[in-house]
């Protein structure tokens, strides 16, 4: 892909390789850009940014895809003991940046450094200007506590990434999020590649095909765009 490419609106559309001539690991294309039309347009294909520091942009596309229906979500039983008590208030697009943020500065296990670079963090906060990236957010008092964030289109939620500085916050901010999808019918929950953390949820191996079967179904249903209201 060429680095070159202009700054795409949201309003434009790129096309991407072909997702079948993915790399073993799952790589589509190497370059281009984080405008807002670059970003819409490899979501709309199945396709998502991940990449370090220092490294060109790398688009993937895995085989198999990790995604959680919200109608088959499961709540650990302390989670949900958890959730009764009421220890955190959950909201919505509250505080998109600081998620994000928080994010890029959460350790992860066998990570030295974050994928969520600067340009990250502005492209996204962009989408979430024009109504496409949102953030559930988990408050101790009002301290955030924990959260997620992720790109809703059609009917589906792309989720990117999640942090949390106190005891199971952003798993209440998933379930909140997971909950509130169910009831608005949007129909699964990308969570990209396998995690035991989601697993617990619910959350799923299917294949490239079928998770594109479910992309072209849900693009042409669900929500517009629009901040979320807590």
């Amino acid at each position: 892909m060429d680095r070159k490419i202009p700054y795409l609106d949201e309003h434009a559309s790129f096309r991407f390789p072909s997702v079948d001539g993915a790399s073993p690991e799952g790589i589509v294309a190497v370059g281009g850009n984080l405008s807002p039309g670059m970003l819409l347009s490899a979501y709309r294909q199945g396709i998502f940014p991940w990449y370090s520091d220092g490294e060109p942009i790398l688009w993937w596309s895995p085989d198999p895809r990790f995604v959680l229906f919200p109608a088959e979500l499961h709540v650990p039983r302390s989670l949900a003991r958890t959730i009764r008590r009421g220890i955190y208030r959950v909201a919505f697009d509250t505080r998109f940046e600081e998620v994000i943020r928080a994010c890029a500065g959460a350790p992860r296990a066998g990570q030295s450094g974050t994928w969520i670079v600067p340009e990250i963090i502005s492209a996204y906060v962009e989408l979430h200007r024009l109504g496409y990236a949102h953030s559930a957010e988990a408050f101790d008092g009002e301290r955030l506590a924990g959260g997620l964030y992720g790109v809703s289109l059609g009917s589906l939620f792309m989720g990117e990434s999640m942090f949390s500085s106190a005891p199971d916050a952003s798993k209440v901010a998933f379930v909140a999020l997971a909950e509130r999808l169910k009831a608005a019918g949007l129909s699964l929950i990308d969570c990209q590649v396998r995690t035991d953390h989601l697993e617990r949820f619910g959350a799923r191996e299917i294949g490239r095909r079928e998770y594109l079967a479910h992309l072209r179904r849900g693009l042409s249903a669900g929500m517009a765009p629009g901040r979320w209201i807590s």
